[in-house]
């Protein structure tokens, strides 16, 4: 039960996740997000929350499943799903629980071997646990461009719209 509160007011007392990010990280994201998906018809998303909701926090599954269940519902909530080839991916961080997940949809996901997601998780979780935020979530941005890449890469003249936002969503 202590465990429980102690989450709890974590989560409540957790500062904005906008206050927290260096200036203009939002803006070096997106442009990089951009410049990555002009390589492949892939579409890359990146959601930063400062912290779950409490209807997250009332649940009593493990703070693990938890976060990815969050991070699945940002999948949905931001339209990762829908992308032409299914070929969308969002990284995820819960600032609060220092946690980072990756959500692929199902064109790429079946491609790409769970090992690889989590050494590119592992890769970032320890770029960010030392204080490197941008090199880390560009170098993931890379990495998931370059896997994008290799298996949904455009031909020469290709129509590529853009089909989700390259702006981070920050909360």
């Amino acid at each position: 039960m202590l465990q429980l509160w102690i989450r709890w007011l974590r989560h409540r007392w957790a500062d904005d996740a906008v206050r927290q990010l260096p200036s203009g990280l939002s803006d070096r994201l997106a442009a990089h997000v951009r410049r990555g998906e002009r390589t492949h018809s892939g579409e890359i998303r990146v959601s930063i929350e400062s912290a779950l909701p409490g209807s997250y926090l009332l649940q009593s599954a493990g703070m693990k499943t938890l976060v990815r269940q969050r991070a699945v519902d940002e999948f949905s909530r931001l339209r990762v799903w829908d992308t032409e080839y299914n070929n969308g991916v969002l990284i995820y961080l819960c600032l609060a629980e220092r946690a980072i997940e990756l959500v692929a949809d199902r064109g790429i996901q079946h491609k790409v071997d769970d090992t690889y997601w989590a050494e590119l998780i592992g890769t970032l979780g320890e770029s960010l646990q030392a204080g490197r935020w941008e090199t880390g979530l560009c170098t993931a941005i890379d990495a998931v461009s370059q896997t994008l890449q290799t298996h949904f890469p455009l031909a020469s003249g290709q129509h590529n719209p853009n089909e989700l936002s390259d702006t981070p969503s920050i909360r």
